[in-house]
């Protein structure tokens, strides 16, 4: 590829499937759906770590958590080992991010960037401490603010996200015709439409009319009844709160809202590109740390392996970039850090385990540590199927070809036997899942009396979701 400008967009929490390009028959998301018109759309992308703080560490060192020692949500980023961000500034490149980060946010950390504005690190440095109580089942507080308050109206999140469009906008309008020497990167990462599932009166109300149907397998009778599912319903008790049918459809309003209004503001961007002359020389990403249940299954948020939860939205536009193209191959948001390296000029070389677009279809792997989950999940894409090992738990398979909504695990039918020990073959080779799994929880069981014990960590509370820059965390 000729080397060109490269902007990144980063949503928080934004399914893969809740796009019209992708088929849905209720987003709107006009402005997406023409990036993807102009470009190349993935349609089985999966982020490396379904909760956000490790996806994110992961995407900016392009590694797998375990790699890294990304475990949770108290497992932030430092400044090291080098990150996309690092190398390009090194190498002479401007680079700056807008918004979301979730590092640690410590004085003194070095994260890469030329300019960082308006960071969103982890809260007070320490993060999601009680993420890393995991040999218990300890109910979280805070989990009656998903259905609390979905509905129309503006958030902290709206308020931050309208700021970080802004910000975004300026950039390409006043600062980036000014770096000519080579070509900048730009990080602009959102928070939206992350919950609280708050969306903003106009981009709500898209939706008054629409008949829209509740989520898949939410009855009890029709839910997976697997143990490491059990353990995050038992811990983070969404559900519980949403009492009718009518709870969860204002929850799917205010999603769908959001997912909207984020639409409007890739819009925004776009629009600053093209009015300022720069698009035919700007590759656009457009992409998320990962899904969102959204109530499939009974379950709220993310942190397992599901398509709703581990798949991610990923567009890819600009020069030598097919038009109107789709690519079903699997890859990882690591690959887009290789992708972004690449496309301003430099090697990708030590980060991600594929090019976004070459020929190779390699697996593609995810691993979970966090919240909720007294064992380590591991996940392995390939080809048609999907098999997902815990530590302690039996294993998942499902025939994604057959059965794309994973509503039959067929793990333990004999048809499958020969399917179930290649793909855990291929995951032994590339890491040793018990192993990880209690690298994890040594690290974690350190971290925990560095805090000064699951005491103290129970006495702080819960925030529900992290703070903006400016406002204070509410502890319950």
């Amino acid at each position: 590829m000729k080397a060109q400008n490269t902007i990144v967009i980063m949503a928080d929490e934004h399914r893969r499937d809740f796009l019209g390009c992708a088929g849905h028959k209720i987003a709107k998301t006009p402005h997406l759906d023409a990036l993807a018109a102009r470009g190349t759309r993935f349609t089985n992308a999966y982020t490396p770590s379904p909760i956000c703080v490790p996806a994110r560490s992961a995407f900016a060192t392009g590694k797998l958590p375990h790699e890294i020692g990304a475990w949770c949500n108290a497992f932030a980023y430092t400044g090291a080992p080098e990150s996309w961000h690092h190398k390009l500034r090194d190498a002479g490149h401007h680079v700056r991010s807008i918004g979301k980060l979730h590092f640690r946010g410590h004085d003194g950390d070095d994260n890469g960037f030329s300019v960082s504005e308006v960071p969103m690190n982890i809260v007070g440095g320490v993060g999601d401490a009680l993420g890393l109580l995991r040999d218990r089942t300890e109910p979280r507080g805070a989990a009656d603010k998903m259905a609390k308050m979905a509905g129309p109206g503006e958030s902290v999140y709206t308020t931050y996200d309208r700021e970080i469009s802004k910000r975004a906008q300026r950039f390409i309008r006043e600062d980036a015709p000014a770096e000519q020497d080579k070509p900048w990167a730009l990080f602009v990462s959102f928070v939206c439409p992350h919950f609280p599932l708050t969306a903003p009166q106009e981009f709500y109300d898209l939706y008054n009319d629409v008949d829209l149907p509740l989520p898949g397998q939410r009855t009890d009778a029709d839910r997976p009844n697997h143990p490491y599912l059990s353990d995050y319903r038992r811990t983070i008790a969404y559900d519980d709160h949403f009492k009718t049918d009518a709870d969860v459809r204002r929850a799917m309003q205010g999603y769908l809202g959001l997912v909207s209004f984020i639409d409007a503001q890739v819009g925004a961007i776009v629009a600053a590109l093209e009015e300022t002359g720069q698009l035919e020389n700007t590759r656009i990403v457009y992409t998320s740390d990962h899904g969102d249940n959204l109530g499939t299954r009974g379950l709220w948020g993310k942190s397992n392996m599901y398509e709703e939860s581990a798949g991610i939205p990923l567009i890819v536009a600009g020069a030598d970039i097919a038009e109107g193209a789709v690519r079903d191959e699997a890859r990882s948001l690591i690959d887009v850090s290789r992708f972004v390296l690449q496309s301003t000029g430099l090697s990708g070389e030590g980060f991600g385990s594929q090019d976004l677009f070459g020929d190779s279809n390699e697996p593609v792997f995810s691993e979970y540590h966090a919240t909720g989950s007294r064992s380590g999940a591991f996940m392995l894409r390939h080809g048609d199927y999907k098999y997902v090992h815990y530590a302690l738990y039996e294993p998942q398979l499902f025939d994604l070809k057959n059965d794309p909504n994973e509503l039959t695990d067929v793990a333990n039918d004999p048809a499958y036997s020969e399917v179930l020990q290649r793909l855990k073959t291929i995951l032994y080779a590339k890491l040793h899942p018990e192993n990880v799994h209690q690298q994890a929880i040594t690290a974690q069981a350190a971290r925990v009396e560095e805090l000064g014990g699951a005491q103290a960590i129970i006495d702080r509370g819960d925030f529900g979701f992290s703070p903006p820059p400016g406002v204070e965390a509410t502890f319950s």
